[in-house]
């Protein structure tokens, strides 16, 4: 479909909804409350298009103008017609912005899950630190951090640290967080003050409500058994944690920071429905996830995006090849000059398939 094909499908769509709408009787309150979000959703992409038309007309009728004996008209003609012509691309390319395919799970809340990876005791501080860097980013853009569970390693560090952020459009600014984060740094214990390498592993999964995924009782193998915390002390006398097996997919989820068992079933039901989300959203993007991993990686979590290099100050991304020295701002929670650059990147590579 060509550009302008697809504008005259998004303008007929527009007055389809607004006949809809109109209609007598008027459908069903449900059906027209669907209608009305499209409609909303759409209004500021008519208005683009017809933004844009209208200086492509103006075009139009300025060649017929050039033509003209006056040689006055003419000069006027020119230009107007130059200025218009500087504003045209700015036109087009808002407007395919604004047509480029939507990912559904944007909006969509998000569970974080962040585990040590290779490097021992170092893997699990650096850990501790990305938790902690997330947890600030979600301060500064006025989003719900929510402590899901933590393992601990006795030393300041994290085994694993889940985490449920809701907000507005948190999985469109946090999805391409996926992925192996790697530290160059000098560990406390070192003496011999040598440079050591370790990772992190981090999953940003869009939460799934009960309508996005389905989960049978008959698919679940649920096991109770008694918390406890480092090094094997007793936290609770009862057994109030809670693993449940997906037997279908063979994901396992633990929970258990709560005392009561029925607040950690809940919790952790919540974090395998959005495993199960993620792992269907991967298949059905496979071959998008595939074309992405050449520009901004597909959010595997088994791929290195990112490292973070503490003698020099430094972090670079490796999917689209930015290195800021600014290694201090972005473990505080200043994350937006890298989120963006990621985003542009993605979107780009979105246009270049739109054309």
């Amino acid at each position: 479909m060509s550009f302008e094909q697809n504008l005259d499908r998004v303008l007929a769509r527009f007055d389809e909804l607004q006949s809809l709408m109109a209609s007598n009787p008027l459908p069903p309150a449900d059906e027209l409350m669907q209608l009305s979000i499209e409609y909303a959703s759409l209004t500021p992409v008519v208005e683009a298009i017809s933004r844009l038309r209208e200086v492509k007309c103006e075009l139009k009728n300025l060649e017929v103008i050039l033509e003209d004996k006056d040689e006055d008209m003419r000069i006027l003609a020119g230009e107007e017609q130059r200025e218009l012509q500087a504003r045209l691309p700015d036109l087009v390319r808002t407007v395919q912005i604004m047509l480029l395919p939507k990912d559904e799970a944007d909006s969509k809340n998000v569970i974080l899950e962040v585990r040590a990876g290779t490097g021992g005791d170092e893997a699990g501080l650096f850990a501790a630190d990305l938790f902690r860097m997330y947890q600030r980013y979600c301060e500064y853009c006025k989003w719900n951090f929510e402590v899901m569970g933590l393992s601990d390693t006795g030393l300041g560090g994290y085994k694993e640290a889940v985490a449920s952020i809701s907000g507005s459009n948190v999985f469109h600014r946090l999805k391409f967080e996926s992925g192996v984060h790697r530290v160059q740094r000098v560990p406390v214990t070192e003496s011999s003050g040598r440079i050591h390498t370790s990772a992190a592993t981090v999953a940003v999964m869009p939460e799934a409500e009960e309508v996005d995924v389905e989960i049978q009782e008959k698919d679940l193998r649920i096991d109770v058994f008694r918390a406890s915390g480092p090094g094997g002390q007793s936290v609770n006398t009862t057994d109030s944690a809670v693993r449940i097996t997906h037997i279908p997919s063979g994901i396992v989820v633990s929970q258990q920071d709560e005392k009561s068992q029925h607040k950690n079933k809940a919790k952790a039901l919540r974090v395998l429905r959005s495993r199960l989300y993620e792992q269907e959203r991967q298949i059905l993007h496979a071959e998008r996830a595939e074309t992405r991993r050449t520009q901004v990686g597909s959010g595997d979590r088994s791929e290195r995006i990112r490292t973070y290099n503490f003698p020099e100050r430094r972090i670079t991304d490796h999917r689209i090849n930015l290195t800021l020295h600014q290694l201090d701002k972005v473990l505080n929670g200043e994350l937006d000059a890298l989120i963006d650059e990621l985003l542009a990147s993605d979107q780009a590579r979105l246009l270049a398939d739109m054309a």
